[in-house]
């Protein structure tokens, strides 16, 4: 006969529930909602415990990943205000930035919204770009908002975090134009661009934009026009005009 977790403070329970907070998830983090589930699942990611309602366990095949838990014991693991059923707990890969010879590349500086950076990190799956690299400043890959914006998008291509002044050396030296977002007097109309074969694309921070480092190092400075009274645009909005503009 099947266990079924009923109590909160069961040592498995007290230790998943530490990765709601980022500085426990060290090697693992939480996913919520079949719709994620179902994601990772087909992109064959690593499960270290699979956590589901006893009366939804039938929707998950047998495995030993699986635990059976108790509502109580869910909504203890959960961030949702009311759970869909099922939270797993993801091994994190670890990835190494590719040599940028060849590529399109979305560049996250400093973005602290997690909304903002799962919806640009869904963009750049659905525009079929190679990869994302977030600055160290920049908002939790793995925050529970920013994992609900992305929809499993992270699990369709690699997500980066780097220190961006080694990036943009390493962007440098493999001869991948670098494109930065800016409302500098020295900018151009995204328009005016021709599609590129490689690029990088950097986005900036929703208060500051880009920093004067990155505006330096930069080899096309764009912006959009802007015909009406507004004096900017969300920044996922904006990196998701540019971004099809790019291809």
């Amino acid at each position: 006969m099947t266990t079924i977790i009923t109590s909160k403070s069961n040592n498995l329970i007290k230790k998943t529930k530490k990765l709601l907070q980022k500085k426990h998830r060290q090697d693992s983090y939480l996913i919520e909602g079949w719709h994620l589930f179902e994601e990772a699942q087909k992109m064959g990611v690593s499960f270290r415990h699979i956590f589901v309602l006893e009366d939804l366990a039938d929707k998950v095949a047998p495995r030993s990943e699986l635990v059976l838990v108790s509502s109580d014991v869910l909504k203890e693991i959960s961030d949702a205000p009311t759970p869909q059923g099922i939270v797993a707990e993801v091994i994190l890969d670890q990835v190494s930035l590719p040599d940028f010879k060849a590529g399109r590349y979305l560049v996250l500086e400093d973005v602290q919204d997690p909304g903002n950076l799962g919806t640009m990190v869904r963009t750049a799956d659905a525009a079929g770009l190679d990869g994302v690299i977030l600055s160290d400043k920049s908002a939790d890959l793995y925050n529970p908002k920013t994992l609900r914006s992305m929809q499993g998008s992270h699990f369709h291509l690699p997500v980066f975090r780097s220190a961006l002044a080694d990036v943009f050396n390493e962007m440098k030296a493999a001869d991948l134009p670098i494109l930065a977002t800016t409302l500098s007097d020295k900018s151009v109309d995204y328009q005016d661009l021709k599609p590129f074969d490689k690029f990088a694309l950097v986005m900036g921070n929703e208060g500051q934009g880009i920093s004067s480092q990155t505006s330096l190092i930069a080899d096309h400075l764009i912006h959009i026009n802007m015909p009406g009274q507004a004096e900017s645009l969300n920044v996922a909005v904006a990196a998701g005009i540019v971004i099809f503009s790019l291809l």
